[in-house]
């Protein structure tokens, strides 16, 4: 996952340590020397996630913080304070002026890299649903709404997953002080049942439990429909950092270090309760009255009125980012003969099974339409040339390899599709219908080349030999 990083240092050698670390590992890296400087770099370049020192000349890193917390503009993005500083109160305090984390110097390189990950994969969520509310305000089917993550931390229902009685008593009393609910059990077992019968805003699991795995315990918990979208905070030692980073990456939020400091528990708390409510209001404000308005009755996907106003976003967020975009379009091949043969009942049943498995095929922040008759369109965002092709021909095999079950007397249909695909870099000024009209250009040329293929604009029709069938990646 491709993301740019905002160092913030006033002493060179630390930028530049920072910098080179990150850079190995691919990421797009801008740097900063002051506070000041921070702030006009957030607001002009839109970083994924911000490193800040504390102790700055000037405005310190507290200060710079605050600030973007609470401009709605920047409020979303994720800061990572590092700094010398290891005392817990200069941990809290960061955590209290809207820091995610709060990294001590000289800086674990695991703690960091699975950080950086964990939080990107939060804002980059956060950014898809800022985006689709904008589109539905833009369109007047929602008010404007307040797009700064303030808002209520109190009164969460809260599930702690603690085996050692002193330690779930103390995480128990010290969360009661915010008016939390607080449910404690001591092993999985317990943790499954509470989660299928109720909702959480926050579940707390000890990675030190004698008799269970607490990164197991975390990885279910991220493929249950239930809990996936419910922040998870990690309790562990100093020396379970690699399992730690292992749980940032399949998906916990947080985590917090033995002795626990009662402060830095409510702090940490605070700020994934902030988040997930923050998230919430995104989605409820956005789906307020949406579905009638801008799906489409049959898939269930998005219309084409939908697509154009959000794809114009979309490709004006690229510029301003300077990341790319892909525009996938989607024709079933054939399918008048399906109507013709079987019937519009069949027809529409192939129809929601194909957008079903176009969903499923994709990220979560990618946008998946349905243009109108047998036609679709996928718009993914932050991808390379070669990733967008791996794509469509994952997609293009999860089509034709799979016969279609259908209520006519045959049980079953072999459908195939043909993608045109055009992708958008370093060009400016790009409308929604000429994006659109490059991949149907594209589209063209499948069907020409004997359909059940992809043919990209500057490269040709796709090898299916280059791109093997492989997991969807879990993003």
């Amino acid at each position: 996952m491709s993301a740019r990083v905002l160092v913030v240092d006033d002493i060179l050698p630390n930028v530049k340590l920072l910098e080179a670390k990150l850079s190995s590992e691919y990421y797009e890296v801008i740097t900063a020397t002051s506070g000041e400087e921070a702030l006009k770099r957030v607001a002009e370049d839109g970083p994924d996630i911000v490193l800040l020192d504390v102790m700055m000349p000037g405005m310190d890193g507290f200060e710079v913080c605050r600030r973007m917390k609470a401009d709605a503009r920047m409020s979303h993005i994720p800061v990572v304070m590092v700094t010398a500083l290891t005392d817990a109160t200069d941990r809290v305090k960061g955590l209290e002026s809207g820091a995610d984390d709060f990294l001590s110097k000289p800086v674990n390189d695991t703690a960091l890299m699975a950080r950086v990950r964990s939080l990107v994969r939060l804002k980059m969520t956060v950014d898809e649903w800022k985006v689709r509310e904008t589109t539905a305000t833009t369109l007047g089917v929602v008010d404007e709404a307040s797009q700064t993550m303030d808002g209520e931390v109190a009164s969460a229902n809260i599930l702690v997953i603690e085996d050692q009685a002193f330690e779930a008593d103390k995480f128990t009393e010290t969360l009661q002080r915010d008016h939390h609910e607080v449910t404690s059990v001591s092993n999985g077992m317990q943790a499954i049942e509470q989660v299928t019968g109720g909702d959480f805003d926050l579940i707390i699991v000890s990675l030190n439990m004698l008799e269970e795995d607490g990164l197991r315990l975390v990885s279910h918990l991220k493929s249950n429909d239930k809990t996936r979208s419910v922040p998870i905070l990690m309790v562990g030692n100093e020396e379970d950092m690699q399992r730690i980073a292992h749980g940032l990456e399949i998906g916990a939020h947080d985590y917090i270090l033995r002795p626990v400091d009662r402060n830095e528990l409510l702090a940490r708390t605070r700020t994934q309760v902030r988040r997930k409510r923050f998230q919430e209001r995104l989605r409820d404000n956005y789906e307020v009255s949406l579905s009638m308005a801008l799906t489409d009755p049959l898939t269930g996907l998005y219309n084409r009125r939908y697509l154009m106003v959000h794809l114009d976003k979309l490709l004006k967020r690229r510029e301003e980012a300077h990341k790319p975009l892909a525009v996938l379009l989607f024709d079933i091949d054939y399918f008048k003969q399906v109507n013709d043969n079987y019937g519009h009942n069949v027809g529409d049943e192939v129809l929601k099974e194909f957008a079903t498995r176009l969903s499923n095929g994709l990220r979560s922040f990618d946008l998946v339409a349905r243009l109108g008759g047998e036609e679709f369109v996928a718009i993914l965002p932050d991808v390379t040339m070669e990733r967008a092709m791996v794509i469509s021909e994952r997609l293009r095999r999860g089509m034709c390899d799979k016969p279609f079950k259908v209520s006519h007397e045959e049980g079953e249909l072999t459908c195939s599709t043909s993608i045109g695909g055009a992708y958008f870099f370093e060009e400016e000024g790009i409308e929604p219908e000429e994006a659109l009209r490059r991949a149907d250009d594209m589209l063209y040329e499948a069907k020409a080349q004997g359909r059940n293929c992809s043919v990209f604009e500057g490269e040709g029709k796709v090898d299916p030999d280059r791109f093997e069938p492989v997991a969807r990646p879990k993003e």
